[in-house]
């Protein structure tokens, strides 16, 4: 009775890990182009589409006002936009979800003065596969993923990072 059960654990296990890797959803791929989509900017309301920045290095940030790593994360995002900007840099942060009614005293309480997208209806979100947060993408000059990053970053990881897409 107990190899019956034995037998039954093993074909479970291997039945249920199939089935999990054929609806794992996986973003962009690393090497691939990054899929372009539009978004409305918080500052002005107008709005933009990721490939307006072709030729530019680009940090795509995915984050929510409520996501502590993002907040702890986001000071040091706006010193390497700072540092590498007239070098090509952009980084653009995706909040997901919120209103600018709450985004923008978040923004502000963080000191970020980089472009910050508003995926109100996640639909880039849903694009890009992101889940958990923080998570961005290291775009390259010519639109191809060179990297990304799930979790909070370190300075020294999001500065080698940077460093391996500026033009």
């Amino acid at each position: 009775m107990r190899s019956f059960w034995n037998y039954a654990f093993v074909i479970f296990a291997l039945g249920f890990a199939i089935y999990s890797s054929a609806f794992k959803e996986e973003g962009p791929e690393v090497g691939k182009e990054a899929p372009n989509f539009s978004l409305k900017q918080l500052d002005d309301d107008t709005f933009k589409k990721l490939s307006d920045y072709r030729g530019k290095a680009v940090v795509l940030n995915f984050w929510g006002s409520w996501c502590i790593p993002c907040k702890t994360e986001m000071p040091a995002l706006e010193k390497q936009y700072e540092r590498f900007k007239e070098k090509g840099l952009v980084v653009i942060g995706i909040n997901i979800g919120e209103s600018p009614i709450v985004v923008k005293p978040f923004v502000q309480s963080v000191g970020a003065t980089f472009p910050i997208w508003l995926d109100s209806e996640r639909i880039v979100t849903q694009l890009y596969r992101i889940s958990p947060i923080p998570h961005t993408y290291f775009i390259d000059k010519d639109g191809i993923i060179r990297d990304q990053f799930i979790g909070e970053m370190t300075e020294t990881i999001m500065l080698n990072k940077i460093q391996k897409i500026l033009p």
